[in-house]
Parts: C-alpha cells; structure tokens; sequence
C-alpha cells in the first residue's frame, strides 16, 4: 500500500494548488484516508494549501466534516485556534457560521481553543453565532472550555442589532425575552 512506503514523502503538495495528501483527504471527509496518514510520523498536520491557506483542520471545520475534525483534534501538535492565513478566520469561527454544531462542540471542548479570536473583519464566533441565527451553537459557545468572557455582558448579545439580526435569522422571538430579563 502507498501509504505504508518509507521513501515517499505524505507531505509533499500538488504542483497546481499546493494541496497534501492529507489536506485533499480531509477537505473529501475520508475518514479512514485521514486516519492512516495522521499515523504516520512523518506527517504534518499543519501545512496549509497555497491557494486559500487553510489547513486540514480549517478546510474540514469549515465543511463540517466532524470525524474528520474529531480524527485531526487528537493530534497533539494542533493548535485549534490557529487561523487561516489568508482571510484570517479560525476553524471555530467557520464552524459557526456553516452552523456545523459537532464540530463547533469539539473544537470548543479542546485544550488551547480560544474562541474570542477575531476574523479579519472584526467578529468573533459569538458574534457570527448571533449574526447566522444558529441557537444551538450559541448554547455550545456558552457552555465552552474556556467559556465565552461573561456571555449574557458580551456586546454581540447586549448590542440591539445582534438581538433583531439574531431574533430574525433564528426565528426565534422568546429568546429576546430572555436577554432581557
């Protein structure tokens, strides 16, 4: 099998995208492909496409592909808030907003995520959270490890254009009640 030979190099990118074996296995959400190239020690889990920069990990949050995800978060030299270098967005933050609840409650349950990491365009994931209406990731964020800086205080729920944006896109109108009350 390929994957079993020594002398060829997981690492090594396409010449047209810059895409690794393992970044074209995770963005596919092939599980079992991911899986035997992250046991291998030579591979880097790290190493971002040259097109959009993301890394395996950013490529299959953003996707939802949560086995995936849950496959890439048990390699220790994972840093889950690393962003993508060229529009800056985390793996939390595009979890969130594609409203992908398995994979926003994975991200949030590991060590060294921090979630009030801003994209380039100034938002957090809380904020995106409200802004894409997505109620079940905004229960998620609030019960995350390191919880959201004093959730019921943060502008993204106490700004009145996050709660009509939010009440809108969630259809949801008792949650404003609650954050009134």
């Amino acid at each position: 099998m390929l994957l079993q030979r020594k002398d060829l190099n997981p690492n090594t990118p396409d010449a047209k995208y810059g895409r690794t074996p393992l970044w074209s296995a995770a963005g596919g959400g092939y599980e079992r492909i991911v899986q035997l190239l992250l046991e291998r020690d030579d591979i880097d889990p790290n190493i971002p496409d040259t097109t959009y920069n993301q890394t395996p990990l950013l490529l299959a949050a953003v996707i939802g592909h949560e086995g995936v995800v849950k496959l890439v978060l048990e390699r220790k030299d994972i840093n889950p808030s690393t962003p993508g270098l060229k529009y800056g967005y985390t793996p939390l933050l595009l979890a969130t907003v594609g409203g992908h609840e398995g994979v926003v409650k994975l991200l949030s349950g590991r060590e060294g995520l921090n979630p009030d990491i801003p994209g380039l365009s100034g938002e957090t994931a809380l904020e995106l959270t409200v802004f894409w209406g997505h109620v079940r990731v905004l229960q998620l964020l609030s019960e995350s490890n390191p919880p959201l800086h004093n959730l019921q205080s943060h502008p993204a729920i106490t700004n009145a254009k996050y709660q009509a944006i939010f009440i809108r896109n969630s259809g949801l109108s008792s949650i404003a009640i609650h954050w009134k009350s």
